[in-house]
Order: structure tokens, then sequence, then C-alpha cells
């Protein structure tokens, strides 16, 4: 189960987008050391990257949306905080359990399913809005 980015999910915001690609690789690599059964500490360190760029991108889109007057920036305030919340509980989960297989298929495909519906439902409306500026 790779995470592929695709111009489908492009918003039409170079940041945005480039930031959305950086965040698909970094979560397939997630996945593919869970897979390959790479050591703890290796996934433990792209759980860190992931939390941090999470953090970062959110920032950066906010800030954005902020720049341009864009109507639904609590909306998507909230969508962010549930993300960075149910990230820390995977996470957590992965901590407490160990280097097992059926956390980080259940990290990925939470992530997988987040970025593709949240990009293409939420994100896009962005970059529909900042064409009609």
């Amino acid at each position: 189960m790779a995470l592929l980015w695709s111009k489908n999910l492009e918003v039409g915001v170079e940041l945005i987008d480039s930031q959305h690609k950086n965040w698909f690789d970094k979560a397939d690599q997630l996945f593919e050391a869970g897979k390959s059964g790479k050591s703890k500490e290796y996934i433990i360190q792209m759980f860190d990257f992931l939390d941090d760029y999470t953090k970062t991108h959110f920032r950066d889109e906010e800030k954005y949306m902020q720049s341009i007057n864009y109507p639904e920036l609590n909306s998507q305030k909230q969508m962010h905080e549930a993300f960075i919340k149910k990230l820390a509980e995977l996470r957590k989960q992965y901590a407490d359990v160990g280097a097992n297989i059926n956390v980080i298929i259940s990290a990925n495909q939470f992530i997988l399913d987040w970025l593709t519906k949240h990009i293409s439902s939420a994100d896009k409306k962005i970059g529909e809005y900042a064409k009609k500026l």
C-alpha cells in the first residue's frame, strides 16, 4: 500500500502542493520502514519528522489562508488540530506496542485516507478560492 502523490491532488498553490508531495513521500517511507522491519528508532524518527512537518505545513497553510482571507480558515484549523491529535495517538500506540506491522499499517492507512480526503475536498477549495482573487 504505497502512498503515492498524484496530479489530481494538486491544490494549485505551489507552496501547499510541494509540501503535500513531501508529506506523501515521508509517510510512504514510514510505511516502508515498518513493512521491511526497520528498527524501532528509525520508525520513531519518521514519526518525529511527520509530527514536526505536519505542524509546519499546517502553520504555513493557515498563514496562506489568512493572507487571502479564506472564509473556511477556522474549519481548516479544526481539521488540522484533529489530525495532529490522531497522529499523536498513533505514535503513542506505536510506542506502547512496539514494532508492530499492524500499527504501522493502521497509521499508514489513516494518514493516506486523511491526506487524500482532506486534500481532495478541503484543500482543493483553497486553490479554487485563490484563483477567484
